[in-house]
């Protein structure tokens, strides 16, 4: 179970950020509500999921499925430059991401 909740605070990252973006600097309602539903349901998951994770694993994983999410998004959703340099420095975060998960007990 520790995992599906890092798991899901790590989806709520990518969401959050990406509202992040539409809401333009909190000058648009409806995103910058969401961005900030979005941050406490992020953050309520991931202390679930630090209740039985170390600090860092849980920390880094769930950072990490932000950052790919969002750069991932980013790329698709607002048109973001692609470079076989950007995928590559992707995969090495998931590569660290699953080897931090498979190390830890």
């Amino acid at each position: 179970m520790k995992w599906i909740y890092l798991f899901t605070a790590g989806c709520f990252e990518i969401f959050w950020a990406i509202t992040l973006k539409y809401s333009y600097g909190f000058t648009k309602l409806v995103p910058s509500i969401l961005t900030v539903i979005g941050m406490i349901v992020s953050f309520y998951f991931l202390s679930f999921a630090l209740k039985s994770l170390p600090l860092g694993t849980a920390y880094a994983i769930w950072t990490g499925i932000g950052t790919v999410g969002t750069a991932i998004f980013g790329i698709i959703l607002f048109k973001e430059p692609v470079s076989a340099m950007r995928l590559v420095f992707i995969a090495l975060i998931i590569a660290g991401i699953i080897g931090l998960n498979v190390t830890t007990s």
